[in-house]
């Protein structure tokens, strides 16, 4: 079947991801309202009949002095993966991209390859042998990803190299933790947790930390905690206007698209974490703590008051977002993992980020411009 693509209205994009039960926060209508760098278009598949059956938001940066584009699809387009033709799926959309400027195509299929158990990714943590995730043996693997990531191949598309920096230096994560909700009560949850976790929430609510929502207001205070984090953990942070900027895109679009979480022990807020909601899936989006009073776990005791507002949702995913695959002791994103791992979920690879150049040379000269940032 051959497909007609255009562009559609941001009402006509928004209902088509909400009639479905997980799709990524990346490939909202509203999530180009939080990227004002780059021009966003929402893109529409549709079939014989004139329905509507795939959408994309696809996201436009331009050349310096060039009217050429990057166009970007974070984590989608969201398109039936299992087609047995993906061709009579992305031709249209190359052709399109082509006619609208675009050098190169970006994408991320939002299609999972491996998965690790907790005690998987534990285990491989205290083996002095392993070095990469990547390389451990997994504990189930996703057959219809080889197949996938084949047929790009053949069709012209090129995969991202894995990054040097465990994930976590440009596009999206590859490797994410998820805690699956499905069929769990709340109490089957928090029994899946290890012993530390369990021991630091009691320990939080025995010292009186109380984890409550806040608005755009405490963004501000959220803010602050963040840039101590990004000193703390060595990455750049982001302004306090992106966060403002996000927060009225996707409460606009929903006003549960976004929650802000702060953890307060005598007055004091000790930690902040923003939580995305889309359908079924919520992710933890962003967290920032202080160093000051860490004996009280606030990190613990607002994961879990998230974990339970997530659940209470309707949520059949937690989403911790994204893991360094890197397990060398002396990573400093090690204790970020060992604090995922802690909740009983598991470690979830995707087939990453693929790249089709429509113009080679440009493509090319985007790839030095990038490897020499």
């Amino acid at each position: 079947m051959r497909f007609r693509l255009n562009a559609i209205t941001r009402e006509e994009h928004l209902a088509f991801v909400t009639a479905l039960p997980s799709v990524s926060h990346l490939q909202i209508p509203a999530w180009g309202d939080v990227k004002p760098d780059w021009r966003a278009e929402s893109l529409g598949w549709f079939d014989g009949d004139d329905r509507l059956v795939g959408a994309g938001l696809v996201l436009f940066r331009s050349l310096p002095k060039l009217k050429r584009y990057l166009a970007y699809l974070p984590e989608g387009p969201v398109i039936d993966w299992d087609a047995r033709d993906l061709r009579s799926w992305l031709e249209p959309m190359l052709a399109y991209l082509k006619g609208q400027g675009a050098f190169s195509v970006k994408m991320g299929p939002p299609v999972v390859a491996r998965r690790w158990s907790a005690e998987a990714v534990k285990d491989a943590i205290a083996d002095p042998q392993a070095v990469r995730l990547r390389d451990v043996e997994a504990t189930t693997y996703e057959p219809q990803a080889v197949d996938v990531a084949d047929r790009l191949r053949r069709m012209g598309w090129r995969q991202a190299e894995p990054d040097r920096e465990g994930g976590f230096a440009a596009g999206q994560p590859r490797y994410v933790f998820q805690v699956p909700f499905v069929g769990r009560s709340l109490e089957e949850i928090q029994r899946g947790l290890n012993q530390q976790w369990r021991r630091n929430i009691k320990k939080a609510e025995k010292a009186g930390v109380k984890v409550v929502e806040g608005g755009y207001e405490d963004l501000p205070a959220f803010y602050g905690l963040y840039v101590e984090t990004a000193e703390r953990d060595r990455f750049i942070p982001r302004p306090l206007a992106y966060f403002e900027r996000m927060w009225t895109a996707l409460t606009s679009e929903d006003p549960n698209r976004m929650r802000l979480y702060l953890a307060q022990h005598e007055g004091e807020v000790l930690a902040a974490a923003t939580m995305l909601t889309v359908g079924e899936h919520a992710w933890y989006s962003y967290g920032a703590s202080t160093s000051r009073k860490r004996e009280v776990q606030p990190n613990n005791a607002i994961q879990w008051r998230m974990m339970s507002d997530a659940h209470a949702l309707g949520a059949s995913i937690y989403d911790f977002r994204g893991i360094t695959d890197t397990l060398e002791e002396n990573n400093h994103l090690l204790g970020l993992l060992r604090f995922k791992v802690g909740t009983g979920g598991q470690a979830v690879e995707y087939l990453g980020e693929w790249d089709f150049p429509l113009n080679r040379i440009l493509y090319k000269a985007l790839g030095l411009y990038m490897s020499r940032r």
